[in-house]
């Protein structure tokens, strides 16, 4: 018993001292690996995904994205340097690369290292959604959701470690073994995961918004994402991610307090659509 509340303690303390703050919401978030350490890593890995693909320049949907790209990092600054974050970008290395690949999807490494691939760009069907779905992914780096899932990561790993170092008897560290993995997965790390894509969607939109672009296309952009999808999707329960009916929920009822925000940095019109 000593030695499980030694753990439980030690355990306790890591999590007091590896904390960071969400720039945007002021509450505490796991920090196991700080910036100076994941950010050179991250750089590493988008450089070596740029070398083995086929990356898309000089065209204008590959202008496109950079451009896009640029507005929303120059909107994050003033909403940062507006809430008291002045600073907070300055390890920050934004780049946008378009790589000719037919997946539907894009990301943003820790830092602000983006790559969205080509097969997104007909479900995105213009400038506006391009936007919405760079909000998104420069919400991600912004609000440390890589730093955040490699701390939950560790944690899950640790929390496993030191059940199979208490428990003695070996029947019993099976159960665990078989029940925890499944248990921390569904009720911890899934939950966790969807909470990010929720949070980085409302991040997302209000960056989109200072950016100049519409809000409300995000949840159009969703509905097609729906459409095209074609229904394959688990359980939002078992998903790394919400519902696309929840999102689309959620994004219809940000979007008014987006361009409130927005209209606060003098934004009060919108550019068009942008089709491409």
């Amino acid at each position: 018993m000593k030695f499980k509340n030694t753990i439980v303690v030690t355990l306790t303390l890591i999590m007091f001292l590896s904390c960071a703050t969400n720039p945007f919401t002021g509450k505490k978030t796991l920090a196991f690996v700080s910036n100076a350490q994941l950010f050179p890593t991250a750089f590493a890995q988008y450089n070596q995904v740029l070398t083995e693909s086929k990356v898309e320049t000089g065209t204008t949907r590959a202008d496109m994205i950079k451009r896009v790209g640029q507005r929303i990092a120059v909107a994050a600054e003033r909403w940062l340097n507006a809430n008291g974050q002045q600073g907070y970008l300055n390890d920050y290395k934004w780049e946008y690369n378009l790589i000719n690949e037919d997946i539907v999807n894009a990301w943003c490494m820790p830092g602000g290292k983006i790559v969205f691939y080509t097969g997104i760009l007909p479900v995105a069907e213009n400038e506006t959604a391009i936007a919405a779905i760079m909000g998104h992914e420069v919400a991600h780096a912004l609000a440390n959701h890589g730093q955040q899932r490699m701390s939950a990561g560790m944690l899950q790993q640790g929390l496993a470690v030191a059940g199979n170092i208490a428990i003695k008897d070996d029947k019993t560290r099976n159960a665990f073994n078989q029940y925890y993995g499944v248990g921390s997965s569904v009720l911890g790390m899934l939950p966790f995961s969807r909470s990010h894509e929720t949070e980085a969607d409302r991040i997302g939109l209000y960056l989109t918004a200072l950016a100049g672009y519409n809000p409300d296309e995000a949840a159009e952009l969703w509905k097609r994402m729906a459409k095209a999808s074609g229904g394959q999707a688990p359980p939002e329960f078992l998903s790394t991610h919400p519902a696309n009916q929840t999102r689309i929920t959620n994004l219809t009822a940000l979007a008014p307090t987006a361009k409130a925000e927005a209209k606060k940095f003098g934004v009060s019109s919108f550019r068009p659509l942008g089709k491409y």
